[in-house]
């Protein structure tokens, strides 16, 4: 309890939401047990759901909410909040695994990547999918990996290219990047070379680059390499392993209006996968002095760490059931999921400090463990923070009740066409 606390004081959830005017002066709400509801409002085998979260609220707090009184506090400046406290959490809490390819040659190795979260089919003008009569919004991760944190985090609607969310600059100086093709640009490589950063990316399946130099010499009658296209050589090659220089041609961003052509040299490897009879292929700016193809594929999968993360936040924390028609309201759950997400990762590293040295806990076991616990966790913090919430009693009788006294429930419709008439 006191691990959760210092992630988020009481003090700082309550003060502010006062400064985004998330409650009123009153305080009837009691922030703290709001926040942590939607942290831990879920258990194993049930939906979030925003009645699940009120019913989480009331058994926490020490005054119960009605229904009206929760919907109405589901606002764009809740959204707000709630994003802020996941950008405070991103700065206090790892997330994905550490990194385990030896790669003390860069400052921090990077990951982007994006998900794809389908939404309610009456939000297209919000979030606009690729498909019509649907909806879409793309969730966007900048992950650390050597820190394991993740450094940036960003929505918008499906349409948006994974590539557009990914922003060069000088901050990528000794920093590996390591993409997916969807982030597959020649331009952006060289801003990324020009910054003095460094990548590797999957070589698209219609890029052929022109070979320009060989990397590394093969005994005996070696095909030659030096002036063809690369696809045209790939069909003829045996060797294990590729390794050249290649050029490629691209064009500049607008300047003036225009946009210039221009050419750079980068290197390309590839890892033959004996199975498919075929290479992995890669393109890199990183020297072969330092790294071989094959440390470049082991250092590639490092992006297996990004598709695992992603997959615990849509199986574990249901970050894309979202069965609602208002916009604030999907980014409200979209951040109470990965609130989720944070607090696991920070129970985890509590977990494995207090265990012994040879255990190891998998973060997707881990993640089952920890949502078929979160309601007990809620429990327990409730207490640990004074709440005295009404009697269970009384919580059952207000949670089951008709809450709509004009709508006959199946039994009153059917006592009332069952009761004798009186003829007139």
């Amino acid at each position: 309890m006191r691990r959760l606390t210092t992630l988020f004081p009481s003090e700082f959830l309550q003060e502010h939401a006062e400064e985004l005017g998330v409650v009123e002066r009153d305080r009837k709400l009691q922030i703290p047990a709001f926040v942590w509801a939607f942290v831990f409002g879920f258990a194993a085998g049930e939906s979030r759901t925003l009645a699940g979260f009120r019913r989480c609220y009331n058994s926490t707090a020490d005054e119960t909410i009605s229904p009206g009184g929760f919907y109405q506090r589901l606002t764009p400046t809740l959204a707000e909040y709630l994003r802020d406290l996941v950008e405070r959490g991103l700065d206090e809490v790892a997330v994905p695994n550490a990194v385990d390819a030896d790669i003390d040659r860069f400052r921090d190795v990077m990951i982007a990547d994006g998900t794809v979260l389908r939404l309610h089919e009456f939000l297209p003008d919000q979030f606009e999918a690729r498909h019509e009569e649907q909806a879409g919004a793309k969730l966007h991760l900048l992950h650390n990996a050597t820190e394991q944190t993740i450094e940036q985090l960003d929505t918008a609607n499906e349409k948006t290219h994974d590539s557009t969310l990914f922003k060069t600059g000088p901050w990528l100086e000794n920093r590996l990047m390591l993409f997916d093709l969807a982030y597959f640009k020649y331009g952006r490589f060289a801003l990324i070379d020009e910054n003095d950063g460094y990548f590797v990316s999957r070589l698209k399946q219609n890029a052929n680059p022109l070979i320009t130099a060989e990397l590394r010499e093969w005994r005996g009658r070696a095909i030659p390499l030096e002036g063809k296209q690369l696809r045209a050589v790939l069909d003829d090659l045996d060797r294990k392993y590729i390794d050249v220089e290649v050029e490629v041609e691209f064009k500049r961003g607008p300047y003036n209006g225009t946009r210039s052509l221009d050419t750079k040299r980068f290197r390309v490897v590839g890892v033959r996968d004996e199975d498919a009879d075929d290479y992995h292929l890669y393109m890199t700016n990183v020297a072969r002095e330092e790294f071989f193809p094959a440390d470049l594929a082991e250092i590639y999968r490092c992006r297996w760490e990004v598709e695992l993360l992603f997959r615990e936040l849509k199986t574990q924390y249901e970050l894309d059931e979202f069965d609602t028609s208002d916009e604030h309201v999907v980014r409200i759950l979209l951040y109470a999921a990965l609130l989720s997400l944070l607090v696991s990762r920070d129970l985890l590293d509590l977990v494995t400090e207090q265990a012994d040295d040879e255990l190891v806990f998998p973060t997707e076991r881990w993640a089952a463990t920890f949502r078929s616990h979160a309601q007990l966790i809620l429990h327990e913090l409730g207490e640990f923070l004074g709440y005295s919430p009404p009697p269970l009693l009384g919580r059952l009788i207000e949670d089951a009740q008709k809450i709509h006294k004009q709508r006959p429930i199946l039994q009153e419709t059917l006592a009332t066409a069952t009761q004798p008439r009186c003829e007139a």
